[in-house]
C-alpha cells in the first residue's frame, strides 16, 4: 500500500486526491453511459460543485469507462488548478 499522501484514493464511486474530494458517477445517456464528477471538498472548503462535462457528445459503453474518464477528469481538474501538470499521470 502506498504511503504517500498526494497519490489517488479511488473506492469506487469516490475519490480524494491532493486534499480534494469528489464524488463519482456513470449516468445512462444514449444508449451508454456519461462520467458525472462533483467536487466535494478542497483544501479551503471551498462549495459543492459539478465539474463542466468534457466528454463532448462522448458516450461510453460501460459503467466503469465511464467512471474511469470521471476518476481522470477529476485528477486532471486539480493538476490544472494547482500547477501541477500532467506529466504525473
Amino acid at each position: 500500500m502506498s504511503t504517500d499522501p498526494s497519490a489517488p484514493i479511488f473506492d469506487g464511486h469516490s475519490l480524494e486526491y491532493r486534499g480534494f474530494r469528489f464524488e463519482l458517477r456513470a449516468e445512462p445517456a444514449r444508449g451508454g453511459y456519461q462520467p458525472i464528477v462533483f467536487l466535494v471538498r478542497t483544501p479551503a472548503d471551498e462549495e459543492e460543485t459539478q465539474l463542466s462535462n468534457d466528454t463532448e457528445e462522448i458516450v461510453y459503453g460501460t459503467e466503469a469507462e465511464a467512471t474511469r474518464h470521471a476518476e481522470q477528469q477529476a485528477m486532471r481538474w486539480v493538476h490544472d488548478r494547482t500547477g501541477t501538470g500532467q506529466g504525473q499521470f
